[in-house]
């Protein structure tokens, strides 16, 4: 199926929280994350917001479908990834691939040194898939501010710390 990555419109932040939800779903499969599929996602309204102050991309198919979104922040010259998620149906096409692809290219485009990101180090769609795009793990004790305060805020949530990660794709 075709895809085309473009960025959110207002109109498009109703359709959010269930990919988001949906793409959760995958986590039933490890026992120690199964609770992840069940909590809460962003809402329509926070959605609209991110729209608004932050850089989201969705793809969608020939059918006008959305099948997933990539939410990212700018901190200073970094481009910092919050949210990937790719509804179910969806999954294993190459969607994420190309959303994470429209972010690092918009990075590449403002000149940004770096696109960041915290993840699972040990689940399959997590860590080995951002490495396979070329990310690499920021070792410990040289995380920046906003790398550490996301690790700090997932362990707060309940995400056991040896688990996460923080990871970077360089930029020229």
């Amino acid at each position: 199926m075709s895809f085309v990555v473009r960025r959110a419109r207002q109109s498009d932040a109703d359709a959010l929280p269930a990919i988001e939800r949906s793409a959760a779903e995958l986590f039933r499969s490890d026992p120690t994350l199964a609770w992840l599929a069940d909590t809460d996602v962003a809402s329509t309204a926070q959605h609209r917001q991110f729209i608004d102050h932050a850089h989201v991309w969705v793809a969608e198919n020939t059918s006008a479908q959305l099948a997933g979104f990539i939410r990212a922040l700018d901190v200073g010259k970094q481009l910092h990834v919050e949210e990937l998620s790719v509804s179910l149906a969806f999954q294993g096409q190459g969607v994420g691939r190309h959303l994470l692809l429209a972010a690092i290219e918009h990075a590449r485009r403002e000149q940004m040194r770096a696109v960041t990101l915290t993840t699972f180090r040990d689940v399959p769609w997590n860590a080995p898939f951002y490495q396979r795009m070329g990310f690499v793990d920021v070792a410990s004790g040289e995380h920046d501010a906003h790398l550490l305060d996301a690790l700090q805020n997932e362990i707060e949530q309940g995400f056991a710390a040896e688990r996460r990660c923080a990871m970077q794709l360089r930029l020229p």
